[in-house]
C-alpha cells in the first residue's frame, strides 16, 4: 500500500480551487492509499497572524476535510505543531539546505518582493515542509502545479541525506490531477484562485451561502464572444468556469461545449452556480455539525497520536545517522 501525505495552511477558509485541486481527489485516494493529512500550522506563521484567528482557522480547516469525505478510520488527520518531530526534521534538513536554491523558489521571490521587513521563516521553509513528507515514508505527495518546485527540493534533499549519511528517506514522486489541478480567480483568470485574495468576487469559498456563490459566478471575468469554448489563451474566464464545471459535475470539458452549444453565458453560468451549489451544500451541513463538537477533539488527538508514532521512528534514524545525541547501550 503506497503512503501519501498532504498539508494545506489553516489560512482563512478554503476555496472551490482547494476542494477540486486536492481534496476532492484525497476522498478517493484514501481507499486505497496510507494517506496523511496535515493541517500546517508551522508555515501559517511564516507570515504575521492573528492567534486567536488562527485557531480558529484550524478548527475550521480540521471540519472542512472531514466533512468533505476525509474518513479519520482510514486517513491519519493532524496538525503539524502537535507532532514535535516536523520542526525536529525541519532544522536538520536546514543544516543541508543551500541558501540559493531556497532564494530561488518562486514563492520565497514572489512573497517578498518589494518588502522591507521578511521573516527569515519564508525563506527556510521548504525544509520543513520536505521534513512533513519525509517524515512518513511517503510515496505520492498530490500537489496544485504551484507547488512543484517545493516538491523537487524535497526530493533533491531526501536523495542529499541518502547520499551523505544514510539510505533512510523515500523519494516522494509528484501527483498533479489532469483536471481542476489549478482553478483560476473568477476576476483576473490568469492567476491562481486564492483565499487571500483582497477580491472576495475573485474566489468561492467553500462555506459561502447559495446566493453568494450564483453572484460571484455571475460576475466572473468572461469575453464578448459568447461561445462557450475551452480555449485558455484566448477565453480564459470561459476556459476556467468550464474547469469548474467539469471538476464538479465529472463530465468531460468537451460533453459541456456541446451542451452549451448556442446558448449564451447567461446560462452557462447559472448553470455552474448550481453545479458548484449542489457540490458544497452536503458540505457545509456536515461541517457545522463538526465546527463545535467533542468528536473533532477526540479526531485530533487520535490523530495526533498516531502521526507521532510514526514520526518519531523516523526522527530517531535521522538523528542516528546524522549523529546527534548519544547511542543508548541496552541493559
Amino acid at each position: 500500500m503506497q503512503t501519501i501525505f498532504s498539508g494545506i495552511q489553516p489560512s482563512g477558509t478554503l476555496t472551490i480551487g482547494n476542494y477540486l485541486g486536492a481534496i476532492q481527489h484525497f476522498i478517493e485516494l484514501q481507499e486505497e492509499s496510507d494517506c496523511y493529512f496535515c493541517i500546517v500550522d508551522e508555515h501559517a506563521i511564516t507570515v504575521p497572524q492573528d492567534r486567536l484567528e488562527l485557531r480558529k482557522n484550524i478548527r475550521s480547516l480540521a471540519s472542512l476535510y472531514l466533512a468533505s469525505g476525509i474518513d479519520p478510520e482510514k486517513s491519519t488527520l493532524f496538525i503539524q505543531s502537535e507532532v514535535p518531530a516536523h520542526t525536529q526534521l525541519g532544522w536538520m534538513l536546514q543544516s543541508i539546505s543551500y541558501i540559493g536554491e531556497l532564494e530561488r523558489m518562486t514563492q520565497f521571490k514572489d512573497k517578498s518582493a518589494g518588502k522591507e521587513a521578511v521573516s527569515s521563516a519564508l525563506l527556510t521553509y521548504p525544509p520543513l515542509m520536505a521534513s512533513d513528507i519525509l517524515l512518513y515514508k511517503t510515496d505520492v505527495v498530490p500537489v496544485g502545479e504551484d507547488q512543484k518546485q517545493h516538491l523537487e527540493l524535497t526530493r533533491n534533499l531526501a536523495e542529499r541525506f541518502n547520499n551523505k549519511f544514510n539510505d533512510i528517506f523515500t523519494v516522494p514522486e509528484i501527483s498533479i490531477p489532469k483536471v481542476g489541478a489549478r482553478i483560476m480567480s473568477l476576476q483576473d483568470p490568469t492567476k491562481k484562485m486564492s483565499k487571500s485574495d483582497e477580491n472576495e468576487k475573485a474566489f468561492i469559498s467553500m462555506l459561502d451561502e447559495p446566493k453568494k456563490i450564483e453572484k460571484k459566478i455571475k460576475s466572473a471575468v468572461s469575453d464578448s464572444e459568447g461561445i462557450v469554448k475551452y480555449d485558455q489563451e484566448n477565453k480564459p474566464g470561459i476556459s476556467n468556469l468550464l474547469t469548474i464545471y467539469a471538476s464538479c459535475s465529472g463530465e468531460s470539458v468537451e460533453n459541456l461545449e456541446a451542451k452549451f452549444e448556442g446558448k449564451g453565458y447567461g446560462e452557462f453560468k447559472q448553470a455552474v452556480a448550481n453545479t458548484v451549489i449542489d457540490v458544497l451544500k452536503p458540505i457545509q451541513d456536515r461541517y457545522y455539525e463538526l465546527i463545535n463538537s467533542k468528536s473533532l477533539d477526540d479526531i485530533l488527538d487520535t490523530g495526533a497520536d498516531k502521526a507521532a508514532f510514526e514520526a518519531n521512528k523516523m526522527i530517531r534514524k535521522a538523528k542516528k545517522a546524522m549523529g546527534l545525541g548519544r547511542v543508548k547501550k541496552k541493559r
